[in-house]
């Protein structure tokens, strides 16, 4: 049963993407090309018929999506690692930008059923772990019999260690959901 509740044609979208770059941190996501990926994620909406979006909401890639989605009444689900302040203070207002106002307008105007918090992982990367496989669950499991779609949104290079934008292509590409890149202009 599609649990998407509107018209078949609309798309299930799971996301996940960087976070805008640390001050002296190798380039992936320059602050400077917010707007450049806040024009493409309204394109690739728009082309792909979005009309369901699931990801978390960590400055830069996730909140700029979540933006988009608002701005053109698109629902959406938000996935979070842990509770939402520690999520706040460890991944919204930890980088440059003004995220914090954001971030808590989303949450606030999100419905309780529409935002899961896992709080069950003590190590940041196994959180950041679950809540990845958690975002492309809900998803493929609300497009179901459809198949969801996956949204990286990187400049296209794993990471050394934990890469949680790396790991969500894989695995949705495990499980046979398409993918589409957004480009960050990062690594440039």
């Amino acid at each position: 049963m599609n649990l998407l509740n509107g018209p078949s044609h609309l798309v299930v979208a799971a996301l996940a993407g960087r976070r805008i770059d640390a001050p002296g941190s190798t380039p992936r996501f320059p602050l400077q090309c917010v707007d450049q990926v806040r024009n493409k994620l309204e394109q690739l909406f728009d082309v792909e018929k979005v009309g369901l979006l699931v990801c978390s909401a960590a400055c830069g890639a996730d909140l700029i999506a979540l933006e988009v989605a608002r701005k053109k009444a698109i629902r959406y689900r938000i996935v979070l690692p842990f509770s939402i302040e520690q999520f706040r203070r460890s991944s919204v207002v930890d980088r440059p930008g003004n995220w914090g106002p954001s971030f808590d307008e989303i949450i606030g105007s999100v419905p309780a059923s529409h935002l899961t918090v896992l709080h069950s992982l003590a190590e940041a990367d196994d959180a950041y772990e679950a809540a990845t496989r958690e975002i492309v669950r809900q998803a493929v499991a609300v497009a179901a019999p459809a198949k969801a779609l996956a949204i990286a949104v990187w400049e296209g290079k794993d990471r050394q260690g934990a890469d949680a934008t790396a790991l969500f292509l894989r695995y949705a590409r495990q499980i046979g959901m398409s993918a589409r890149m957004v480009s960050t202009c990062g690594g440039k």
